[in-house]
């Protein structure tokens, strides 16, 4: 196995994880040396090259007919060769179809999601190792080199060069037809592009001036930042490069109104729904949409083999079918599912468990990782002007936070197994402290009333119902995407919970799209979402989620998207805090350590904590797992947890497999 020498200081602490690990590191243990000396990779496989290569079944008549290559031929000159060693692991055998369910057509993008091929990735103990690439050299934090593996082959067959990268460096995120912000932000060091050099066909190099730690975990997480695009598939579609006839032929037969509006509908990089797109992943799509099943095949040309010379990945296809979100615990209880976890409960979990030995499954119980399982998150850019000055005092948010029974909610839906707190960090995380999680997070109505007197909301309806200034009731409306019944039952408790403090709420479902389009564009007051995602962060980790610079963060949508567009959309922040969080943002993007980025996280951790931007309502639910009983490699305990982890991904799905 080719792999990327481990970083000193970055993400090592996130080895805590590991089960039975301590809770905490040591005073002074957790930045790390800086990132000033030079960092060497180096090449270590974990196996040694098998005597022969076992050509899957599935593959064997295109072989035949010589309508694909053998093996060898398809395989890079330098493969990685996986070992399958280690707790619950062994190697497999070609075959069978990992069917999985998903609540709408956009989630068939979980199969890159788990396929989990990057440049680099993640291992089990959350540092980096090369996958893609041969290997990496990294020099101060700030010089990059990446070395492909000669001979490798995107799914279709074509090299897989330098050019690749090119392409997308020159004429795709630097086209302002096709990317008018400009690159990247995780491509930006304090508003600086990198140097990108070309040095042959298999050796690239970013080099910045200051160091730029969000690159790592950006080319490695869910739905990574792709550096490369299939060069060879897309320049039809590019005008510098397609026969303008041709290319106007197109843009007509697929109703775009540009070649920049084709070019971007054709480049599926991170959504996974154009078949003939070119891709790297264990599994390539065979389904172009609309359907209500997509079927994903094996790729031919996939890196990676295992010790007894039989091709990654052990499972031929995936079989993604679509279905209402409401009814995926129902269908996977009836063994429905090969493997699923997406779209389960904890609230499902006594069903799920009724019926393992019927449907031949097994139900587990998995850790997450994120600050808050369910937090409520109140719009600071909400167009009501009477609701917005409300949820820009802190005393309004203090005074909601404590009003939330955070035991009654573990009592009553979570058998009494979740943590309490606030949406921060969590104490497994390296920068945690005491007092992120308690501050404004104990139940205390007599005190969160007196807030809200203090405020002058001490005038009340006939039912009992606070007023606001302008005369009109506190009636609140909770907006969630509706996805399953949990979140409803949390919001029914909470509605009796904030009926004590004169505030009545309505909790409002509907489809995902459309919640989020809402949300950026101000008509929703407050909606409910899942808790910060950097709940084991370390000093490496990207501290997006505790500053205004993402319009994907629900507590300030319009400020987000003003950073990211450069201020052509949105709006510019106007309070203190949130201005005093983008400048300790900035700072963290250019800190020349460890040990600097470490101390900014803590400043805003410390300054979400006591303004309360975001309100946790259940934290550490346990996430169920439903597995065929023939599946294998899957561990038993796992952590589920979207980044970093990509889910399923941390555990190589390449490296499952059906044992009959």
């Amino acid at each position: 196995m080719i792999r990327l020498t481990r970083l000193a200081g970055i993400l090592a602490a996130a080895a805590l994880l590991a089960f039975g690990a301590p809770a905490r590191a040591a005073a002074g243990d957790d930045a790390g040396p800086a990132m000033g000396s030079i960092i060497e990779m180096m090449i270590s496989p974990s196996a040694p090259m098998p005597a022969q290569l076992i050509e899957p079944p599935v593959l064997e008549q295109q072989v035949t007919e010589g309508k694909l290559p053998p093996m060898a031929e398809r395989l890079p000159e330098v493969p990685a060769v996986d070992d399958v060693v280690g707790p619950d692991l062994s190697p497999g055998r070609y075959g069978g179809s990992w069917t999985m369910l998903v609540g709408r057509p956009k989630d068939v993008r979980m199969a890159l999601v788990y396929g989990y091929a990057r440049l680099v990735r993640y291992t089990r103990d959350f540092s980096f190792e090369a996958d893609i690439l041969r290997e990496m050299d990294v020099e101060d934090g700030r010089i990059f080199t990446l070395h492909l593996r000669p001979g490798h082959r995107w799914s279709d067959g074509e090299p897989f060069t330098a050019e690749d990268f090119r392409y997308y460096w020159e004429d795709v995120v630097n086209n302002k037809k096709l990317y008018p912000a400009g690159p990247p932000r995780e491509l930006l060091v304090d508003g600086e592009p990198p140097r990108f050099t070309v040095i042959d066909q298999t050796t690239i190099r970013y080099e910045w001036s200051k160091p730029n730690p969000r690159l790592l975990p950006a080319i490695a997480g869910p739905l990574p930042l792709t550096l490369y695009r299939p060069a060879h598939y897309l320049r039809q579609f590019h005008e510098r490069y397609a026969d303008p006839d041709k290319l106007a032929a197109m843009i007509e037969k697929r109703k775009q109104s540009s070649w920049a509006a084709l070019h971007n509908r054709m480049d599926t990089a991170t959504d996974f729904s154009n078949p003939d797109f070119p891709t790297l992943q264990p599994w390539r799509l065979l389904t172009a949409p609309p359907a209500v099943r997509f079927l994903v095949e094996r790729n031919p040309y996939y890196h990676r083999i295992d010790l007894n010379g039989r091709q990654l990945p052990y499972l031929d296809q995936m079989a993604i079918d679509i279905v209402d979100g409401k009814l995926i615990a129902a269908r996977a209880g009836t063994g429905d599912a090969l493997l699923q976890a997406r779209g389960l409960d904890f609230t499902d979990y006594t069903f799920l468990k009724a019926g393992e030995k019927r449907a031949d499954y097994k139900v587990t119980l998995w850790r997450t990782g994120r600050g808050a399982h369910l937090a409520l998150y109140p719009n600071l850019n909400a167009r009501d002007p009477g609701w917005r000055a409300l949820f820009r005092d802190a005393r309004f948010r203090r005074a909601l936070s404590m009003g939330v029974d955070r035991h009654e909610i573990d009592a009553v839906l979570y058998y009494g197994l979740t943590i309490g707190g606030g949406n921060s960090v969590l104490d497994e995380s390296p920068l945690s402290r005491p007092g992120y999680r308690k501050v404004w997070a104990n139940h205390d109505v007599d005190r969160a009333n007196k807030l809200l007197d203090d405020m002058g909301l001490d005038k009340r309806n006939e039912r009992g119902i606070r007023l606001m200034p302008d005369g009109r009731p506190l009636e609140l409306v909770i907006e969630t995407a509706g996805e399953s019944t949990e979140q409803m039952d949390v919001l029914e408790l909470l509605h009796d919970q904030w009926l004590q403090l004169g505030i009545k709420t309505y909790a409002r479902p509907m489809q995902r799209d459309l919640f989020r389009n809402r949300i950026f564009a101000g008509d929703t007051l407050m909606s409910v979402w899942f808790g910060m995602e950097a709940g084991l962060a370390t000093a490496e980790t990207d501290p997006w989620e505790l500053a205004p610079v993402s319009q994907q963060s629900l507590q300030w949508p319009k400020w987000g998207q003003y950073f990211e567009t450069g201020g052509r959309s949105g709006e510019a922040p106007d309070m203190d805090k949130p201005e005093q969080l983008l400048a300790l943002y900035k700072d963290w993007t250019v800190a020349p350590s460890s040990a600097d980025r470490a101390r900014i996280w803590r400043e805003m951790l410390a300054i979400n904590a006591d303004q309360v931007y975001t309100i946790s309502l259940v934290a550490g639910v346990l996430q169920p797992v439903v597995a065929n009983r023939r599946l294998r490699n899957l561990p038993d305990r796992g952590l589920y947890n979207w980044d970093p982890g990509s889910h399923f991904g941390l555990y190589r799905p390449e490296r499952f497999w059906l044992d009959n």
